[in-house]
Formats: structure tokens, C-alpha cells, sequence
């Protein structure tokens, strides 16, 4: 196990894009006699997967402050952390900011981990796992830095790894999912399967036109109608539908009770994803001192986003059992005075009452500052399992299976199928027919449906709305924000990446 480990480090430090060069010697894998289990490599990439797309100030940051959903005010003396949470809000980062930095590095050690378990002979099965992840983790750093440092099997590690323009890494991850897809699992949803492959190339496909000219996205007619196609393909398999309770698809309970999840990241209570890296980080960075469980008093939603919803839609806000009568917190958004499990009302930590507001800047002060800002619980609290929770953390679900099909029926032109699909999904959460579809109401609807999950960065550069104004943020962001500079220690190490422009 411990050369497993070595050859696992290795591959992780030179996914981190310092230079190594000095350090290793290619003799040390080519005279190791013991061969390492494939398979342990592969439960490792999983697991390395946890901190970079579960923690609160990764991908999820990455993703998520950058749009006009969530907010991370500074509290006073909490939550300053250099402004680098207001950095990301009011699009102002460089290519030193921390989180960005260790974003980039971390997914990217995944690439290079999942190749190096290609050297060892792995089953079909596995090979097509890794070769799967890889594709997935590939996307995210063409979405976020659109530019991929890549290398290929067989390389030496001693060499700087080639880097793949967004046309590269689009026809990468393509043909890696259209080469696996055989030998990918049915199941189960924890591992990457075949359905999984196929949302990752509806994504793909889908944001295409966009990765390829960020300032003007173009849709091409034939990538519309494979992402159609594909959805079909997973609709007709029968597998999925939309869940009765839209809750039940991240509570602690998800992996047995959800009928939407494809792809997820399995968690298990009280043995991985330690604190801060697994969904217990989406209730606790939003919750208040004095809610069960204390959280850290951070993120919130925007008021203009809040507002967006039907009083009667689901998805903003609804008691969730064991969780509500548990503490009195609700599922969704959390506005006005909190109670406890009795009714009781709540007070923040001065004595006044902790009741959220719509209002909330980037920077608060005064007496208020405690209670500004709408908060978020969309993972139902795991009250039974101390830090490590069982919530299984959710990549891909059906109902955007659902919705990247209705996007594409609305982008070829069939405004009445794509209508019907998103009514289909509002009627099932409690809210009212839509009279008509647009883009500016297709966005506003992939706001609703999937706030807080991880999208709303690449939604919005894929309707041209990223670079927009909105509630602090102020005037229109610079064209250079449609990217994510290359941090400044990868530039370094790796002379094959060159700077985004503007940055």
C-alpha cells in the first residue's frame, strides 16, 4: 500500500504544476517490482475528487460566487479573509487569488492521477472510470481557465506537460466518453456510468459554442440535436423521474431516496469527507451561531435572486422532516425570523432578533450585521453523524437531463417542446405554468431549479449574462472575466501555458 501511495503522491505533485524536475527520477516507476492494485488507485481518485468539488471555496466558489445567486459578506471581522470572497463577487480577482489557485491545481491533479492508473493494466471497467473522471475533470478546467494542461499516457513526467486549446480539450473529452461508454457501469449512481458519460457529453455539446468563443456564444444545429438525442436516450431508459419531495435529492438519505440523481459523490457517515469538504459545508457556511447546528454565519443569497420565485414554488422554501422538527430550520431559503424546533423565535448574538433580511452588501456593519442576507439550506442537515455526513454530494441529476433538452429544443427552434419540458419540471415543483419561453426566461428558470449546485458560472457565460451588473456587484465586468487567469506558480513551472489575456 505504500508504494500506492507513492505513486499516487507523484502523480498529485506533478498535477500541482511545480517543478519537479530535479526531484524525480522516471527509474523510480520502471524498477518498483510490486504493481500497484488498480483499483485502490481508482477508490483514490475518488476520493480525491471530495475537496476540490465539495468544498465550499473551490470549484463551488468558483462557480457560485462569480454569479449572481450567492453573496459572501463580511461581517464585521468575520469573513474578510483579505476580501478574497469579495473578490470573486465583484469579478476584481488576479491571478494570485487563493481559491482560484488551488482550484486549478487540485482538479488538475486528478487528470494527471487518473493517467498515471492507466500505467497499471487496469480492467476494462476501471479504465473506463478513470478515463471518464479524467474527461469530467478536464471539462472543469476548460470551463473555468479554457486552456488544459494535459498529458498523455506514456509520457515521461520528467517533460512539461503539452496544453490543450478549447477545441483540443472539447474533441478530448468527446471522443474519451465515446471511447469508454461500453465498458462503463449501468451503476451504481456513486461511480461514473453510462448515464453520467452521456450528461458530460450533453454538456459538453451544449457549451460548446460557448467554450469556443466566450464573447459570442454560437449554437450549432447539429450539437443541439445530439444533445435532444442523448436526453431521449436517458429518458427512454426509464431510470429517472422527478423527485415527489425536490429535497429528497440531497438529504442525508439521497442514495436510496432520490429519483433524479445520476452521478454523485458518495459520502458515507462517518468515514470520509472530513469538515468543510462535504455537503455539511453548504448548511454550515450559511447558517447563524445560534441555529442547530451553529453554523459559521457567511454566505447568503442575493434579495434580487430571492425574489425571483413564486411564493408557492417548492424550491424557496418548504419544512423538510428531520430536519424542521428537529430544529425549526426549513429547507431552501431562510427569510425572516428564525425559530427553533419549538417555534420558539431565535436571537442572534446581541440579543435582537435573528431574523434574515433581503438587504445585504458586500461589506456589513452595525448592529444588523448578523442577520443581512437571506440564507440557503439546500442540503437537509445530517443531524446523525457528527462532521462526516452521509448526504452524497450531486453532480448530475435527471431534471438537467430535462432542461439541456428543452435549452436545445428552444435554441432549434421548438419553443412549445422546450415550454412543455419546463413546465413539466415547474408543475412538479408546486409553481405555476410559464405562458411562454426565451432565453432570458430559460436562464432565470435554471436559476430556480439549480441555485446553489455548482452551474450558475457556465449558465450564465452560456446566455452572454456573466459579465452583467447585479445587486453588488456593480458595472459590467471586463470581457477578460469569461476566463480565469492561470495562476501565476503554474505559469511558472509549466512554459507551455501562456496568461489569459487581460489579466
Amino acid at each position: 500500500m505504500k508504494k500506492y501511495l507513492l505513486l499516487f503522491f507523484i502523480a498529485f505533485s506533478i498535477g500541482a504544476c511545480t517543478d519537479l524536475k530535479e526531484e524525480l527520477r522516471e527509474d523510480i516507476l520502471a524498477t518498483d517490482t510490486e504493481s500497484p492494485d488498480p483499483s485502490a488507485l481508482l477508490e483514490g481518485v475518488y476520493s480525491a475528487m471530495i475537496l476540490p468539488y465539495q468544498d465550499q471555496s473551490r470549484l463551488w466558489a468558483s462557480q457560485e460566487h462569480t454569479g449572481d445567486a450567492v453573496i459572501g459578506p463580511t461581517r464585521g471581522g468575520d469573513w474578510d479573509d483579505n476580501g478574497i470572497w469579495r473578490s470573486l463577487h465583484n469579478h476584481s480577482w488576479d491571478a494570485d487569488h487563493d481559491f482560484l489557485r488551488g482550484t486549478f491545481s487540485e482538479i488538475l491533479q486528478i487528470v494527471y492521477a487518473t493517467t498515471n492508473l492507466l500505467e497499471f493494466e487496469p480492467t476494462p471497467e476501471v479504465a473506463a472510470q478513470s478515463r471518464m473522471i479524467r474527461a469530467f475533470t478536464v471539462s472543469s478546467i476548460l470551463d473555468g481557465w479554457g486552456q488544459v494542461p494535459y498529458r498523455r499516457e506514456g509520457t515521461s513526467l520528467l517533460d512539461d506537460a503539452e496544453v490543450l486549446n478549447a477545441q483540443e480539450a472539447i474533441d478530448l473529452i468527446i471522443s474519451e466518453i465515446d471511447a469508454v461508454m461500453n465498458d462503463l457501469p449501468d451503476a451504481p449512481v456513486n461511480r461514473a456510468n453510462k448515464d453520467a458519460a452521456k450528461v458530460l457529453k450533453m454538456k459538453t455539446l451544449l457549451n460548446k459554442g460557448m467554450y469556443l468563443d466566450r464573447a459570442a456564444p454560437k449554437f450549432d444545429a447539429a450539437d443541439m440535436n445530439a444533445v435532444i438525442s442523448l436526453a431521449d436516450e436517458i429518458i427512454a431508459g426509464g431510470k429517472y423521474s422527478i423527485a415527489t419531495n425536490y429535497y429528497d435529492n440531497f438529504a442525508p438519505t439521497n442514495d436510496a431516496i432520490s429519483t433524479e440523481n445520476i452521478w454523485t459523490a458518495e459520502n458515507v457517515a462517518g468515514v470520509n469527507g472530513g469538515a468543510g469538504n462535504t455537503a455539511r459545508s453548504r448548511w454550515f457556511c450559511t447558517l447563524h451561531y445560534n441555529q442547530n447546528p451553529s453554523g459559521w454565519n457567511g454566505f447568503a443569497t442575493l434579495g434580487d435572486f430571492y425574489s425571483s420565485f413564486d411564493d408557492n414554488d417548492v424550491r424557496k422554501g418548504a419544512e423538510y422532516n428531520g430536519m424542521t422538527d428537529v430544529s425549526g430550520i426549513r429547507a431552501g431559503f431562510l427569510v425572516g425570523q428564525q425559530v427553533d424546533q419549538n417555534g420558539v423565535d431565535l436571537q442572534d448574538r446581541n440579543g435582537a432578533p435573528l431574523a434574515f433580511t433581503p438587504d445585504v452588501a458586500l461589506s456589513e456593519t452595525g448592529g444588523n450585521l448578523e442577520v443581512t442576507g437571506i440564507r440557503v439550506v439546500k442540503y437537509p442537515i445530517d443531524y446523525n453523524n457528527g462532521d462526516n455526513v452521509d448526504n452524497d454530494y450531486v453532480y448530475y441529476r435527471y431534471a438537467d437531463v430535462l432542461m439541456m433538452k428543452a435549452e436545445a429544443l428552444m435554441r432549434t427552434g421548438d419553443s412549445g417542446g422546450a415550454l412543455a419540458i419546463v413546465n413539466e419540471i415547474r408543475t412538479s415543483r408546486g409553481t405555476s405554468e410559464l405562458a411562454s419561453i426565451d432565453a432570458d426566461i430559460m436562464i432565470a428558470e435554471r436559476g430556480r431549479e439549480f441555485y446553489w449546485e455548482g452551474f450558475r458560472r457556465t449558465d450564465l457565460l452560456r446566455f452572454g449574462k456573466f459579465l452583467d451588473a447585479w445587486q453588488e456587484k456593480g458595472g459590467a465586468s471586463g470581457a477578460e472575466r469569461l476566463v480565469f487567469p492561470i495562476p501565476s506558480g503554474s505559469l511558472a513551472s509549466n512554459p507551455n501555458l501562456t496568461q489569459n489575456p487581460g489579466y
